[in-house]
């Protein structure tokens, strides 16, 4: 489990957020959304490590070791081939390098690469690069993944079969999930809770949304289930209203 407890985090005097406060629970998919500046990234950093809090707490029973992150970039080496960069992470905590490689092809094979792990990152399309970095995560078996807007730069139909892979993995994997996200759409399909942050500075979370659309989940198909339409509508209300004070006069789903 991970508890972000009343945090407060920021880069000088005025902080980015303020009395923060989440949970994701063991095996649950969470996502964050809220408006552009609102420290949302900041938060992810924050549960990695990599940000001092200025305030409140992160509790969490995962080792260091058991959290990855998937950032919206791919990050893969460009000199080396696909299967090389998923062993990376492996060889780097000490597995031997036929062991790694072998572990490598396994996750590239469930992702849909197999036949590929020869091939280097500018012989790959988007989401080919996308599957890969995924592969490079997941091979790490983590029990918490932190993702950064990882599809953003995918076209639809592509990011929906990447996101349905995703699902389906660490369901069966048992992995939690805090996902940000500005596609409202996107955070509804996937997650079981879904948290509202504030206009920043000092954003805290405002809202709590449970999800009750059933598992195993469809991605697409969650989007006609009768609760989404009633959620989705609630949820850019409230994110209107942190932004704009008012609902627009016209609607999207994608902040």
């Amino acid at each position: 489990m991970l508890r972000v407890v009343e945090l407060a985090l920021g880069y000088g005097a005025t902080p980015v957020l303020e009395a923060a406060s989440l949970t994701v629970a063991d095996g649950r998919f969470v996502s964050l959304v809220g408006p552009s500046g609102s420290g949302k990234s900041t938060l992810l950093r924050a549960v990695m490590g990599l940000q001092p809090a200025s305030a409140g707490r992160i509790e969490t029973n995962f080792a260091k070791r058991e959290i990855s992150i998937l950032f919206q970039d791919d990050a893969l080496l460009p000199w080396r081939r696909a299967a090389e960069n998923v062993a990376l992470g492996l060889r780097f905590h000490g597995a031997e390098r036929r062991v790694a490689l072998a572990a490598a092809e396994e996750w590239l094979t469930r992702l849909g690469l197999d036949g590929l792990g020869q091939r280097y990152p500018r012989e790959l399309s988007g989401g080919q690069r996308k599957r890969v970095a995924l592969a490079q995560v997941l091979a790490l078996k983590p029990r918490l993944l932190l993702m950064d807007e990882p599809f953003a730069a995918l076209d639809a139909i592509v990011r929906a079969r990447i996101t349905q892979d995703l699902v389906d993995l660490v369901a069966s994997e048992g992995i939690s999930v805090l996902l940000v996200t500005h596609d409202l759409e996107e955070a509804l399909s996937l997650s079981d809770t879904v948290y509202l942050l504030s206009q920043g500075p000092r954003a805290r979370v405002t809202a709590e949304y449970p999800v009750p659309i059933p598992r195993p989940r469809d991605v697409i198909a969650a989007r006609t289930h009768p609760a989404f339409a009633p959620l989705l509508e609630k949820l850019w209300r409230d994110l209107s209203r942190e932004v704009e004070g008012a609902p627009p006069a016209g609607r999207s789903v994608a902040a």
